[in-house]
């Protein structure tokens, strides 16, 4: 469990890679329709973020993970511009698919046959 401190340092990384996302040029990140930071977790030495994505839309996620590692130095570069850290973590990409799933699931749910309760449910036990 991440401690107070990295959690606000996790919550200013997230605050600021989601700002400086939004002015990457390079077209391979910026192929999905909404980049979001989704959440980002700290080593305790401050070294290491993983800072994982989730992109709107259809992405080619081999060339958008290329993209980002291209652009990983500016980021860190404005990371630690933006922040006064002791060490600037080395920024670690990782895509997540979590709303993506969700909402699948949701659709899923959506197609499901199952009829809808109109009654009183006293009157479906008989009494």
């Amino acid at each position: 469990m991440a401690t107070n401190h990295i959690a606000r340092i996790n919550d200013d990384i997230q605050r600021v890679l989601a700002d400086r996302l939004r002015q990457v040029k390079d077209p391979r990140v910026q192929q999905g329709d909404l980049v979001s930071v989704v959440r980002t977790e700290t080593t305790g030495d401050l070294r290491y973020c993983k800072v994982y994505l989730s992109v709107l839309g259809d992405v080619n996620e081999k060339e958008f993970k290329k993209g980002l590692k291209s652009c990983g130095g500016w980021l860190r570069h404005e990371l630690g511009s933006a922040l006064s850290l002791r060490y600037t973590p080395e920024l670690i990409f990782e895509l997540d698919h979590s709303i993506e799933h969700g909402a699948h699931i949701n659709d899923l749910l959506r197609q499901l046959d199952v009829p809808e309760e109109n009654g009183d449910p006293e009157k479906d036990t008989g009494e």
